[in-house]
């Protein structure tokens, strides 16, 4: 009877066992999504830890919502026009199509160095042509944020008229080429005037936005992106 049973037993065990490998095996792999950010200053976030960057704080909140997000890619260094952000992404990509999603925040540096609005409107084109080109799923893929005002910001508060006009007129041709490319254009403009009120929403060098404002904007967008995701 003894042998009986622990033959009857081992049968058990190997019969449990077998099926928990079956079931591991079966398990779908988790996707992980990539992430492209392409901009400036407001990109790179100038004077804010890496962890505060608003591509990088979208990625988390992604993340939260059950979305296994890469670290993003960012395409961004402070001071940059379109024509230095087109010179970047000529030396950090290739031509393949590898990225779930795509963002696109450029155009202060054009408006504070007083180059032509065509100009900033011919290379807003090429840009959203390359960025489409590094989408997954072409246009689908890709977002579009609004430049911020820094005429509320105590280092352009002197100047906050002249400034907000100008920073309206180009976010018009932006959102104007965003639609041409049916690309979504979320407007963030508004939060960044909420800076003149409150004095948390600007970093410490009085220029950029804090870690705080950065979390508005990704409050703001997070449903929308998350919607771009298989």
């Amino acid at each position: 009877m003894k042998k009986i049973y622990f033959l009857f037993l081992s049968l058990i065990l190997f019969s449990c066992s077998s099926t928990v490998d079956v079931r591991d095996n079966e398990e779908p792999a988790e996707p992980n999504y990539s992430y492209l950010a392409l901009g400036d200053s407001y990109t790179i976030g100038e004077s804010v830890v890496e962890t505060e960057r608003w591509p990088v704080q979208l990625a988390e909140q992604l993340r939260a919502r059950g979305y296994k997000m890469a670290a993003p890619k960012i395409i961004a260094k402070t001071g940059w026009t379109t024509e230095d952000l087109l010179r970047g992404m000529e030396n950090e990509l290739n031509i393949q199509r590898d990225f779930d999603l795509v963002s696109i925040l450029i155009g202060v540096n054009n408006q504070y160095q007083g180059k032509p609005a065509t100009e900033y409107e011919e290379d807003l084109r090429t840009i959203f042509r390359k960025a489409i080109n590094h989408s997954k799923t072409m246009e689908k893929g890709v977002f579009a944020l609004s430049i911020p005002d820094y005429g509320y910001t105590p280092f352009g508060s002197s100047n906050q008229e002249e400034i907000s006009a100008e920073i309206d007129r180009f976010n018009e041709i932006f959102r104007r080429v965003a639609n041409e490319f049916n690309v979504p254009f979320y407007n963030i403009t508004p939060i960044s005037r909420d800076a003149e009120n409150n004095p948390d929403l600007v970093a410490s060098d009085g220029l950029h936005p804090s870690g705080l404002m950065y979390q508005y904007w990704v409050d703001q967008i997070v449903n929308q992106v998350a919607d771009k995701l298989p």
